[in-house]
């Protein structure tokens, strides 16, 4: 395992204990004397003018850190990407076609599970895409806390298949959750990605110079009806990979925004976005079907998807298992992609927009549900799998 690699999978287990932090201290405060304050911070308004852009936005704190805060994010995700394309794990395609046909499987079958339960309702099919998403930081935090029990080769197959999958809800988002376009905003966002890309081929290096247009392009990007979190990630593919002195200033720009992503934005995100009285819950919510679609989305949709096109290709000799793993360890890491905090809640935000707040609390049960049992359920399995081939090992 690279250097790189050892110091991401540090800075995303503490990230992954971070975030988990951040969420229960949100359900706390919303079950307590002080959820009528957790509700007015979320509501808290602030807003910027820009003349020259036309630009004019009032929007409470809660969509300021889902438009504007996790841009920041995507832009993370897209260094990450490019990173792996170029020279990690991602790089050829021998490398992929395991991760990158396991991520499409454990999207789908998500999907499909989903929709079963609620096909038949217009308003509750629309969140079809919230199980189909991995949190990287969780399930990579639940992986480096069981140590030496989980094989280097299962932890570099969880991070392609959790990027792989990253890069499909990202696809996702742009073509099935955009609001109404607006032409012209659309062509000048065209235009500011041509600028990008010709920095790019003129061999710029200086980061700041992307991140600038990068923000002009977020601006643009709002105004078009697209969603705005894109033009973080694709301001990210364009930063040069090489700098022609031996330096990457996509590497060192990423290993400067991780301890702010993990140790801010998303704790953030997941401050302000994981609140639900549990009060007023009761068992009629926990069996709707929004709610049992999306935890059995992200419970079994997840493991069959990942686990069965990874068992597939496998068999078929078309990749081989990853090294020093056993089946099961291989599943147990498998049912832990189920864990989708963060992409799910963001993806379910979308879908539900204004659908009311009966909608956005089944959601939230949803997602914690299902994660909280992908988390619990891929540790068992994967601390039994270590105990019982170190068991085959001793009698051997």
């Amino acid at each position: 395992m690279t250097p790189g690699l050892r110091r991401f999978f540090a800075s995303e287990s503490a990230g992954g204990l971070t975030l988990a932090a951040a969420a229960a201290l949100a359900l706390l405060l919303s079950n307590s004397p002080w959820a009528d304050d957790y509700e007015a911070l979320r509501a808290y308004p602030g807003g910027i003018h820009l003349g020259a852009l036309g630009l004019s936005l009032s929007l409470p704190l809660l969509a300021w850190v889902n438009e504007l805060w996790m841009a920041v994010f995507f832009f993370l995700v897209g260094l990450e990407i490019k990173r792996e394309l170029v020279a990690g794990e991602l790089s050829s395609f021998q490398q992929m076609i395991l991760p990158m046909f396991a991520a499409l499987g454990g999207m789908l079958v998500p999907a499909f599970i989903y929709w079963s339960a609620n096909g038949h309702d217009a308003a509750a099919r629309q969140g079809w895409a919230i199980p189909s998403a991995t949190d990287i930081a969780f399930a990579l935090g639940i992986v480096l806390l069981l140590g030496s029990r989980v094989p280097s080769s299962l932890k570099v197959f969880l991070t392609a298949v959790a990027i792989m999958d990253d890069l499909g809800a990202i696809a996702v988002i742009a073509l099935f959750y955009t609001r109404q376009l607006h032409a012209g905003m659309l062509m000048a966002a065209g235009v500011c990605v041509l600028l990008l890309l010709a920095l790019n081929r003129a061999r710029v290096v200086r980061s700041d110079v992307y991140i600038v247009l990068g923000l002009v392009l977020w601006c643009l990007v709002l105004k078009s009806g697209v969603h705005p979190t894109l033009a973080g990630l694709v301001t990210a593919l364009f930063i040069p990979m090489h700098d022609g002195k031996g330096g990457s200033p996509a590497e060192t720009l990423e290993h400067a925004l991780h301890p702010w992503v993990s140790f801010c934005i998303l704790p953030v995100f997941a401050f302000v976005n994981a609140g639900v009285a549990l009060g007023s819950v009761g068992g009629a919510d926990l069996l709707h079907p929004v709610v049992l679609g999306i935890a059995m989305g992200l419970l079994s949709g997840k493991t069959a998807g990942v686990f069965g096109c990874s068992w597939l290709l496998i068999r078929l000799g078309l990749c081989d298992r990853p090294g020093k793993a056993s089946w099961i360890q291989l599943l147990g890491v498998c049912v832990l992609c189920g864990i989708g905090f963060t992409m799910s809640l963001f993806i379910g935000g979308l879908a539900f927009e204004g659908l009311g707040p009966e909608m956005e609390v089944r959601l939230k049960l949803g997602v914690l549900g299902g994660s909280l049992l992908a988390g619990v359920f891929g540790a068992l399995i994967l601390s039994w799998g270590a105990g019982a081939r170190r068991m085959r090992r001793t009698q051997a």
